[in-house]
This record gives C-alpha cells, sequence and structure tokens, in this order.
C-alpha cells in the first residue's frame, strides 16, 4: 500500500549525498547478483545534478526514492529510479514511473525510456507491469544482458 502522505521535490546540489546514499543502498541487494556493483553506485551525484533532472520522493517527509531523468526531443529518459530498501514494496517504485510520466507528458513526449540489467528481476517485472515494453538486448561487463525498455504514453 503506498504511503501518505507522498511528495516531489526536485533535487539541489545539497542533495547529492544523501541521493547517494540512498542509491547505493536501493542497489546493494544487487551485488551479489551480478559480482559487482551497479552502474549507479559508482555515480558522481554532484555531476549527475548538473546534468540531469533528479526528483526526490518524500513520504512524511522522509526521503524514499529518487528518479534521475533527462528530457530528449522524442521521448524521456530515466537514468536511474532507486526506493531505499526501508521503502521497498510499497508501491513507490510504480509511483516514481507515474512521476516520470507525468514529466513527459508535460512536455509533450510521446514515450519513456529506461535501460536495467535482465538480472534485476524484480525490477524488470514491474517496469513490464507498468506497460513497458523490451526493445531490444544487448551483451554488457562479464556476461551480462542489458535490457533496453520503453512505454508509449497515450
Amino acid at each position: 500500500m503506498l504511503p501518505k502522505p507522498v511528495a516531489f521535490q526536485i533535487a539541489t546540489a545539497d542533495d547529492a549525498d544523501r541521493i547517494g546514499d540512498l542509491v547505493r543502498a536501493a542497489y546493494s541487494k544487487w551485488v551479489p547478483v551480478i559480482g559487482r556493483e551497479p552502474m549507479p553506485m559508482k555515480v558522481d551525484y554532484a555531476e549527475a545534478l548538473r546534468l540531469h533532472r533528479l526528483d526526490l520522493l518524500l513520504v512524511q517527509g522522509a526521503l524514499a526514492g529518487v528518479i534521475e531523468t533527462l528530457q530528449h526531443p522524442d521521448h524521456l529518459w530515466i537514468e536511474n529510479l532507486a526506493v531505499h530498501p526501508d521503502w521497498q514494496g510499497r508501491g513507490l517504485g510504480r509511483r516514481l514511473l507515474a512521476h516520470a510520466e507525468e514529466l513527459a507528458r508535460a512536455a509533450a513526449c510521446p514515450q519513456v525510456r529506461l535501460l536495467t540489467n535482465a538480472a534485476f528481476a524484480s525490477n524488470v517485472a514491474l517496469y513490464q507491469t507498468a506497460g513497458f515494453r523490451l526493445d531490444r538486448s544487448e551483451p554488457f561487463h562479464l556476461g551480462g544482458i542489458t535490457l533496453y525498455m520503453r512505454k508509449a504514453l497515450d
């Protein structure tokens, strides 16, 4: 069940450290699955904040999730979506995806795109149930597979 109240806030440079902490916590469960730190754990979020839009998902004032997006002429790219482990399983990932769709519609973009590691089964399932379809897959880093997904918006 989605906790309330939920609010979005555009991140600022002051949020870089707590975004990094949240992302590291959210992705740590995948380290034993793929045998290395996933790419989002290695990002310099101070730099990411200069290049992309990052929206914080706050639940009762606490940072519970983040979504990093980049606007392109024909689509909104989701660079990263992360929910803190304490908040996972409560519908916040779906709420972050809905927020990305709202941003895309506001920019008159017809679709949202993202990529994920095929080994991140729960993430892939979330994207599929949210209406994302596989666009293509390709090999990545030591036997991994990257899935490129997209969702057309009405």
